[in-house]
């Protein structure tokens, strides 16, 4: 099969993959992918995919993508196996506006509802012109960040309430205090 990707290394290449490989510098892979490509220049040992991957213990597919990397990106990117990042995304929610969802969550919710479900509540901060647009699947990954103290503030516990224990077949404990 012919190889699309022929490594050839220029004199400063070589003596970069060679001093990864002398001064273990790096991870281990680095190192396995300057050796890769060391063994497969075609101005020096010119090994076959198969008969490198067979010498690294990996996939013929492995070799080809470190010769690919080397040829389309350079060798900085072939041996450090770095991707292009993509941008994160923006937060939808700044502080202020998260703020009002809490709010907006912490109070009653709408007549005919008895809680709040996170569709409802995205629904209502497009309605309150909080934000322009907001997901459902946004509030939750917000809401996790939220303490669960300020509900609970808010509610509190029944006074004198006590929370009952069974034991193993099922009969009562007894009355246990909130402390415990």
């Amino acid at each position: 099969m012919e190889k699309k990707y022929i490594v050839r290394l220029t004199d400063e290449e070589r003596e970069t993959l060679r001093g990864v490989m002398k001064k273990l510098k790096g991870s281990s892979q680095q190192v396995r992918r300057a050796q890769m490509l060391l063994k497969a220049d075609a101005n020096g040992p010119n090994w076959t995919e198969k008969k490198i991957a067979e010498a690294f213990w990996c996939r013929t597919k492995t070799v080809d993508n470190v010769r690919q990397r080397l040829v389309t990106v350079g060798v900085e990117i072939a041996l450090h196996g770095e991707k292009p990042q993509t941008p994160p995304h923006p937060k939808r929610l700044d502080g202020e506006q998260e703020a009002q969802v809490i709010a907006l969550r912490l109070g009653k919710p709408p007549q005919g509802f008895a809680h709040w479900s996170l569709r409802l509540l995205a629904e209502q901060v497009v309605e309150l012109a909080i934000v322009d647009t907001v997901s459902h699947e946004t509030l939750r990954k917000t809401r996790k960040k939220w303490p669960d103290t300020a509900q609970d503030a808010v509610l509190g516990h029944p006074p004198g309430s006590q929370r009952r224990m069974c034991r193993v077949h099922g009969k009562r404990v007894g009355d246990v205090r909130a402390a415990l």
